[in-house]
């Protein structure tokens, strides 16, 4: 299967050896994205809403250079670095994702790149 590689100055450029997102078939599958901004390459500051924001804008921007749309999304997967934030990105999650609501994962976990507090990586449907 041939896969093709998703590129946008829309989102942060990528950290390492990783791409932001890879088509294969009919899915793409993206990396996981920071609350990085993607003009000044940094994590932005504020609540855990702001950057959720952040986070959701830009999948939808990874998401729209390969062609597709948040609609689109069939699976997420948020990662949290204080699952009692939870409820607060939940809010913000359901003002990008509609029904029907992708499936979805959601973790606490020990520590993310860059001292982030989330981190969601998502499949779409192309």
């Amino acid at each position: 299967m041939a896969k093709k590689v998703i590129k946008t100055d829309k989102a942060p450029t990528a950290i390492g050896p990783y791409s932001q997102g890879i088509v294969a078939g009919n899915f793409l599958f993206t990396s996981g994205q920071l609350p990085i901004d993607p003009i000044t390459g940094k994590l932005v500051d504020g609540t855990i809403e702001d950057k959720a924001h952040i986070v959701f804008k830009n999948l939808a921007a990874i998401a729209e250079s390969a062609g597709t749309t948040l609609d689109k999304a069939v699976k997420t997967t948020v990662f949290l670095s204080d699952i009692t934030n939870f409820k607060e990105v939940n809010g913000v999650y359901s003002q990008y994702f509609k029904e029907p609501f992708p499936a979805r994962s959601a973790f606490q976990v020990a520590a993310l790149p860059l001292g982030a507090d989330i981190e969601v990586e998502a499949i779409f449907e192309i």
